[in-house]
């Protein structure tokens, strides 16, 4: 059964009650629906929960006015306060399983015109609404605060290694293009532009000695070469998590479709905390185009606000190093 539909039963159900723990029973399972809407943070499911568990406590409050009424139950001051059944015996509230002050509030409550009924009603799902989303704040503070926290006691800790290691390998390997002629495909080859290499000399490159034991890899990677820029990522020692892509402000060439993207691959090797909750960056991302094979600045800009604190090297650097960066490459500059 839905939960829309237990409510539709439960309230049903809640209007033909004519006893105590008849609506007790749907009070106490609109409480559970409660407590599990708060967990989820689903409040439109935690409003219908607050609103039965509500109409049980009136009908509850209804029933032990019209007992006190029809001389069921002792309603004066002083002593347990008891009811008698119709059967003729006498019950105390706690045989009811009704405390005093359950008693007091259901009856208060009984005793609202639906005017102030309502008001009451909107009052407390408005309280809890607010509570709810007070709370997932809370939560997800903390969980940036913790995120914020690991990130910067794990680039401490690299940047103390002996050894030179990083914690963000951000590579744009020299793939070579093999087309279907090289007669007639070879005029736009990136080979006419910077040397490349052939996919086994890029897959023996030892990056793992230079990987911290926890580290995360940025591997740029066309749309061609995207089994090989998978196979590049395994074979440099790092699992595959996830992808980002580049959308351009011109288009290229293509055999099936003129590119207009590349993707930046990300895999990781041991425990690198992902961005917290709410943290996270779109996974297209507009650029310009410049320089053949030139990577735009936002992509590591991006990095660095995942990565503050990790110590980072790019592969295949044209220039010098950014700052707060090493480079590697044949155009990296001293």
């Amino acid at each position: 059964m839905t939960a829309l539909a237990h409510f539709d039963a439960a309230r049903a159900a809640l209007a033909e009650a004519c006893r105590i723990d008849q609506a007790r029973r749907i009070r106490d399972s609109a409480k559970a629906f409660e407590a599990y809407a708060r967990e989820a943070k689903d409040g439109e499911l935690m409003a219908r929960a607050l609103e039965l568990s509500l109409l049980a406590e009136r009908r509850a409050g209804e029933l032990l006015i019209t007992m006190a009424e029809s001389g069921e139950r002792d309603a004066g001051a002083g002593g347990d306060r008891k009811s008698r059944s119709r059967d003729g015996t006498v019950k105390t509230l706690a045989e009811l399983g009704v405390s005093k002050k359950e008693s007091a509030a259901w009856q208060q409550v009984a005793r609202l015109g639906e005017q102030e009924f309502g008001a009451k009603l909107a009052a407390t799902i408005g309280e809890a609404r607010r509570a709810l989303i007070a709370t997932h704040a809370e939560r997800q503070a903390a969980k940036k605060e913790a995120r914020a926290r690991r990130e910067a006691e794990l680039g401490a800790a690299q940047r103390a290694l002996p050894d030179r290691r990083y914690g963000v390998v951000y590579a744009d390997p020299e793939w070579r293009f093999e087309p279907w002629s090289r007669e007639s495909g070879m005029d736009r080859a990136p080979d006419n532009h910077y040397p490349t290499s052939d996919l086994s000399t890029i897959l023996a490159r030892d990056v793992a000695s230079i990987a911290a034991p926890d580290c995360a890899l940025f591997l740029w990677a066309t749309a061609p070469m995207l089994r090989e820029g998978l196979a590049t990522l395994v074979a440099w020692g790092f699992e595959y998590k996830s992808h980002c892509v580049w959308v351009k402000d011109r288009i290229g060439t293509g055999y099936w479709w003129r590119a207009k993207h590349e993707l930046l691959l990300l895999g990781v090797r041991g425990d690198v905390p992902a961005p917290a909750m709410g943290l996270q960056l779109p996974s297209a991302i507009e650029a310009p185009v410049a320089e053949h094979s030139a990577k735009p600045d936002v992509f590591a800009e991006l990095i660095e606000i995942y990565f503050p604190s990790l110590p980072k090297i790019e592969l295949n650097r044209r220039g010098p190093a950014r700052k707060g960066w090493d480079a590697w490459g044949n155009e990296a500059g001293s």
